[in-house]
């Protein structure tokens, strides 16, 4: 059963490519990092400090696609960690019917937050043991 996490941290580095966010369980102690792309971690970190845009970034832009195509985006599942690589899906419901949707974490995360309210986020218990062991 998938456990709900939330968005704890977003580390950015102007001296690194690689840049980090965390995940901390809503109703424990546990956590975890995510490295993801400078694109991405600014596009979440704009988006928490509610730093207006003058234009839609690419996350707007697939919020937005997703509803006026008749979606209602529910939540993201990050779903399994193989050889160091997380994957996720966004989860969307259209007639009724609930789609998942390959995504990257980062990006997937990045619609998350940009969802008002932010979708709940959700990882495989396996997922969680997994990441505690890397």
């Amino acid at each position: 059963m998938p456990v709900q996490m939330k968005l704890a941290r977003i580390i950015i580095s102007e001296i690194n490519e690689q840049q980090v966010i965390y995940l901390r369980e809503v109703d424990g102690t546990r956590q975890f990092p995510i490295v993801i792309g400078i694109f991405e971690a600014t596009s979440i970190d704009r988006r928490v400090k509610g730093i207006p845009r003058s234009r839609p970034l690419t996350h707007d832009l697939i919020v937005d696609s997703i509803e006026k195509l008749g979606g209602q985006l529910d939540s993201i599942v990050i779903s399994e960690l193989k050889e160091h690589t997380y994957f996720s899906s966004l989860r969307i419901k259209v007639d009724g019917e609930l789609i998942e949707i390959d995504a990257r974490p980062s990006d997937a995360i990045a619609v998350a937050v940009t969802c008002e309210p932010t979708l709940p986020i959700y990882v495989a218990e396996d997922v969680l043991s997994d990441a505690a062991d890397e």
